[in-house]
């Protein structure tokens, strides 16, 4: 893979289930054990707060039971020589990126560790639960909610990425089935922009046969021999 010019990243579930983050859904279409109806959707919240706080609740107290791993390393490591020239686009709404060393991650998606606040519109770093309706720290409101995209709702930064897209000379899709829109549309729009793309999945993806490029095998191993090939790449 040649250097040079602007590299977006799209990571998905798999990089981080290495780190034991679960995956989006099971093989049974459950998530976590719970419909996807039920927690993530802003019917679901309508309708059964509680419910839904006590799921995201225990995933964010989760994140304290998990640690980046050499994915995550290997894409901080090659932010520190492109800088700006790299942009890591997440479907996670873990934290692992960050805790990794990353600066320049977008969270389509939202985080588990930012509550939005309904009232004012605010969005505060959070770390505790939100079951038991804390005020929230801008205008005092019990409002808070998951700072969570949920099914029907816009992705945060569509604009930013496609800008990115348009600059990018190269896209990678990282551990994700590239079947949810609009991630599953990136590597298309990347294409026809000019950029090469290439995938680095555990198994085939139903976008596999869209990339130049695919190679399959554990993120944890991919990603950082992907990254020194790219900086070997750099140097020479």
């Amino acid at each position: 893979m040649e250097a040079g010019g602007k590299v977006v990243v799209l990571t998905g579930a798999g990089i981080s289930a290495e780190s034991g983050v679960p995956t989006f859904r099971d093989a049974d279409g459950l998530w976590e054990g719970h419909r996807v109806e039920d927690v993530a959707t802003p019917e679901a919240y309508a309708h059964q707060p509680h419910v839904v706080h006590r799921f995201y609740d225990a995933r964010r107290a989760a994140l304290t039971t998990v640690e980046p791993n050499p994915a995550h390393h290997a894409l901080a490591r090659l932010e520190e020589v492109l800088g700006d020239d790299l942009l890591v686009v997440t479907q996670n709404v873990d934290d692992l990126h960050e805790r990794a060393g990353s600066l320049r991650v977008h969270h389509m998606h939202g985080h588990l560790r930012s509550a939005w606040c309904q009232s004012c519109g605010a969005r505060t770093v959070w770390h505790d639960d939100l079951a038991h309706g804390p005020a929230c720290p801008s205008c005092g409101e019990p409002a808070l909610r998951p700072d969570i995209v949920w099914f029907g709702e816009i992705p945060h930064g569509m604009d930013l990425i496609e800008e990115a897209l348009a600059e990018a000379t190269l896209f990678v899709s990282i551990g994700t089935s590239s079947m949810v829109y609009p991630a599953a549309g990136f590597v298309r729009a990347a294409r026809l922009l000019g950029a090469r793309t290439l995938e680095l999945n555990l198994d085939r993806s139903a976008a596999s046969s869209v990339f130049d490029e695919t190679r399959h095998g554990p993120a944890s191993l991919l990603v950082p021999a992907w990254v020194e090939e790219l900086l070997a790449a750099s140097r020479a």
